[in-house]
C-alpha cells in the first residue's frame, strides 16, 4: 500500500482535507491544482455573497481555511514522513483565498484582477521572498500554512494598491 492510501486509510478525513479534496494527488503540479481550487471558491463566495464575497469575507475564509489546514496537516505530513509535502495543498486554497481579497477590491473585480490575484499567489508561493521562506520552520501545521497565508496577504497588498489606479 503506497503511503498516500496508507494515510487515507489511518485519516480519511484530515487527508481529504489536507489534499484540498484530492486536488493535491494530481500527478501534474498540485500546488498550481490547489491554487485553482482556492481561486474558484473565491470566486464563486464573491458572485454569490456580498459579505462572504467581500474582501474582509474573503480574507476571513482564507484565515478559517488556514487554521483548519493548520489541524489536519501537520498529522498528515507526520504520517507521510514529510515536513511540507506537495500533496497537502489546504495551504495553497487558504492563501489563494487570501489573496483573492485584493481582486475584489478593484472596481468591478474584473478578470484581469483575478488572474492576477493568482499569479501573483503563485509566484509568492513558488518563490517565497520577503520573510515568506523562513515561516516554512514553524512546528507542525503552521510551517505548511503560515508562508501560504503571509504569501496571500502580500498579494492581496499589491492588489490593494494597483486598485487605486483600477
Amino acid at each position: 500500500m503506497s503511503q498516500a492510501r496508507r494515510v487515507f486509510a489511518e485519516r480519511p478525513i484530515a487527508a481529504f482535507l489536507a489534499t484540498g479534496f484530492g486536488a493535491g494527488l494530481s500527478p501534474v503540479a498540485p500546488g498550481t491544482a490547489g491554487s485553482l481550487l482556492g481561486l474558484a471558491a473565491a470566486w464563486f463566495l464573491a458572485s454569490h455573497g456580498p459579505i462572504v464575497g467581500s474582501p474582509v469575507g474573503l480574507l476571513m475564509s482564507g484565515l478559517a481555511v488556514g487554521l483548519i489546514g493548520v489541524a489536519v496537516s501537520g498529522p498528515v505530513a507526520r504520517a507521510l514522513g514529510s515536513e511540507d509535502p506537495g500533496c497537502i495543498v489546504i495551504d495553497e486554497v487558504a492563501g489563494q483565498l487570501v489573496a483573492c481579497a485584493g481582486a475584489v477590491l478593484v472596481p468591478g473585480a474584473p478578470v484581469w484582477s483575478w488572474v492576477a490575484a493568482f499569479v501573483l499567489f503563485r509566484a509568492f508561493d513558488i518563490f517565497k521572498p520577503l520573510g515568506i521562506g523562513r515561516l516554512q520552520g514553524l512546528p507542525g501545521g503552521w510551517g505548511v500554512v503560515a508562508d501560504d497565508l503571509l504569501g496571500g496577504l502580500y498579494a492581496a497588498a499589491l492588489l490593494a494598491i494597483a486598485s487605486r489606479w483600477a
